[in-house]
This record gives structure tokens, sequence and C-alpha cells, in this order.
């Protein structure tokens, strides 16, 4: 049995450590630990098109009526959402390449862009748990980068992947998917972009 507090908790990770919040933190500081002040301004412009424009879509739609939560949770309305973050993130890869951003910047979007690939192919069948692949993707990238003392951060995972079960988001079965599917596709895009 789910205690209201346990409930309440888990309301609080699964927002306080929603794919956008956690894009807004790590490319920021991925570019200020290895690029500095550039860093952080290329960080801050993937920004943008990686959490600032899909979280203004995923509000617009919530007005319209088009869904129901800013997580989206039915899965067949992720089939329009996934599309427009892909395109949004595909726009920013464009620029920062044809502007010379720096080389893990870059990865870091091919990363993003990697995962949503595979999150948008399972979404068709199943609701697979775009916050456990993001948070896990994000981690494995910042290992590659920065070293592996990152990969102590998978815990968050777990607990990122509780409050999506304890809430009724997804299965266990959905958050461990998710995690994997992050971790694999934007590890390997980061490290063969780099």
């Amino acid at each position: 049995m789910i205690t209201a507090p346990a409930t309440a908790w888990a309301r609080r990770v699964t927002d306080g450590v929603e794919p956008k919040n956690v894009i807004i933190a790590v490319l920021p500081v991925l570019g200020a630990l290895r690029y500095g002040f550039a860093g952080v301004g290329w960080g801050l412009f993937a920004v943008v098109f990686a959490a600032v424009l899909p979280t203004w879509f995923i509000r617009r739609g919530m007005r319209q009526g088009r869904w129901e939560d800013r997580h989206v949770g039915q899965r067949r309305r992720r089939l329009v959402v996934i599309p427009f973050i892909m395109l949004s993130v595909l726009t920013s890869l464009g620029v920062m390449l044809l502007a010379g951003a720096p080389a893990d910047m870059t990865a870091m979007v091919v990363a993003m862009l990697a995962s949503l690939v595979p999150i948008m192919v399972i979404t068709v069948w199943w609701k697979v748990s775009v916050h456990t692949a993001v948070a896990s993707g994000a981690i494995a990238c910042l290992a590659i980068a920065l070293g592996p003392w990152w990969l102590l951060g998978y815990p968050l995972v777990a607990v990122i992947a509780w409050s999506r079960v304890v809430l009724r988001d997804h299965t266990r079965a959905q958050t461990v998917v998710g995690a994997l599917v992050g971790a694999g596709s934007a590890g390997l895009a980061f490290w063969l972009s780099r």
C-alpha cells in the first residue's frame, strides 16, 4: 500500500527531476566544466531547443486540451510531442555544427537526439519512462566526458524510477527499460560523436 507521504515525495521527485530540469542542469554544467564561459553559452543555447521550446509546446497543448498534464501521461499523445522535440533538438544540432560549437556540446545534443529515436519507436507500442531515460543518459554522458565518478549519480535514477512507479505513471519494467535505453543510446552516441 502506498501512503500519502510517499505519494507526496514521489510527486516532488517526478516534478523536480523531470527531463527538462535534468537538461537545464546538465548542459550548462558540462559546458562550464569542459569549456568555461563559452561552454555555458553553448549549453544554454542547446537548453532553449531541448527544454524551453518543448516545454512551451507541451504547455500550449495543455491549454488547448490536447493533453492533461505536463508529463504527457498518455502514450499516444507522446507520439505527437516526441517528434516536435526531435525536430527542435535537430535544429539546435544543425546550428551548433554550422557555428562550430565545441565537440562535447554537439556530442551531447547528438546523444539527446539518439536517445529520442528508440524512445519514439518503443512508445508506439509501450509507454517507456522518459524520466529515467533522460536522467540515465545524462549520467552516462557526464561519466564519459568528465570521469567515472559521475556514475555515482545512478542512485538518483533509481529514486526517479521509484517516483514514477509510486505515482502509477509507469511500471517497474518501463522505468528500467527507460534507464537502459537512455544510458545505452545516449552514452554510445555521445562517445562516438565526440
